[in-house]
């Protein structure tokens, strides 16, 4: 019966997300957020799956994330060669370099192992 429930089992693509790890100038924020909702239109254009950027609300007021999912990194490597070839990707990033209020950038990739997930239950 084991043998039966693995072989039946859905093959689940395993998606890498990318969480990059910002330190922002908290006089910056507006900056951030303007950089922030740019990405939200380029970065979709160029190929992956944007879960969204996030910035400060409540403790710290200098971390912020953007968070999305790509396929592989061989595909995360022809996205950015994309991201940086377009138009909105290569305003946004001198928009950053002009404005000055990202302070540190750090990028991790991980795999989700918590899936599949019951579904939401709200109270």
């Amino acid at each position: 019966m084991l043998i039966e429930a693995c072989q039946q089992k859905e093959t689940i693509p395993v998606t890498i997300t990318c969480f990059i790890r910002y330190e922002i100038d908290p006089f910056k924020r507006d900056a951030f957020e303007e950089y922030s909702r740019n990405w939200g239109q380029a970065i979709p254009r160029a190929g992956v799956d944007l879960i969204g950027y996030f910035a400060p609300y409540e403790g710290s007021a200098t971390t912020a994330y953007g968070v999305y999912d790509v396929d592989s990194l061989a595909a995360y490597e022809a996205y950015r060669t994309r991201l940086a070839a377009s138009p909105e990707g290569r305003a946004n990033y001198e928009f950053a370099r002009r404005e000055r209020f990202i302070l540190k950038e750090d990028r991790m990739f991980l795999k989700r192992a918590s899936t599949p997930h019951a579904e939401w239950v709200r109270p």
